[in-house]
């Protein structure tokens, strides 16, 4: 009896099927696997101060924003988030960059971020961050609610508003929504 080449080759393509699906499920992201506010070390502008996971006020709306001191788009998104401060005030954001420390301080400066208290700004010297979002654009905001828990994430400009309807659990309608 002579073996089947269509056996063999449906047989095949059901295995590299279940090989492909298997390898997409492994390669997700790692905040989809922990949705949990990630334990995160950033350096902050004195140099001396890390930001950790830990430091982070508990039962408090938090939006970690990644982001470059010298990339326009996230300029323009610091600049629409302190002119809409009032709006954040019950929201911690941290602001997290990989770029040169020197940088991170002048941007710091720019900004006047020290006048805002619920923001915090930090160096991922570790380039933890990125990775662990996989991140393909900038800013990238992740946003988590009283608990802790992932809410949504957003890569590219957002506005204050789409934001603010997240943290209130609204649908959020932005064109680059992370699902």
């Amino acid at each position: 009896m002579k073996p089947s080449y269509a056996k063999y080759g449906l047989f095949l393509l059901i295995l590299l099927s279940a090989l492909s699906t298997h390898a997409q499920n492994d390669s997700s992201a790692p905040f989809r696997h922990f949705p949990g506010i990630p334990s995160f070390d950033l350096l902050e502008t004195d140099s001396a101060t890390h930001l950790t996971k830990e430091m982070v006020e508990k039962k408090r709306k938090t939006m970690i924003m990644f982001f470059s001191p010298d990339c326009p788009h996230c300029q323009h998104q610091t600049e629409d988030i302190i002119k809409a401060i009032d709006s954040l005030k019950d929201v911690q954001i941290v602001m997290a960059t990989y770029q040169p420390f020197e940088e991170m301080v002048a941007f710091y400066k720019k900004y006047e971020l020290a006048r805002y208290p619920n923001i915090k700004i930090g160096r991922d010297g570790k380039f933890f961050l990125p990775p662990y979002y996989r991140m393909k654009s900038l800013p990238y905001l992740a946003l988590y609610d009283k608990k802790g828990n992932l809410i949504t994430t957003f890569e590219g400009n957002q506005k204050v508003i789409t934001l603010v309807e997240a943290f209130d659990g609204k649908p959020v309608t932005a064109i680059n929504k992370i699902d």
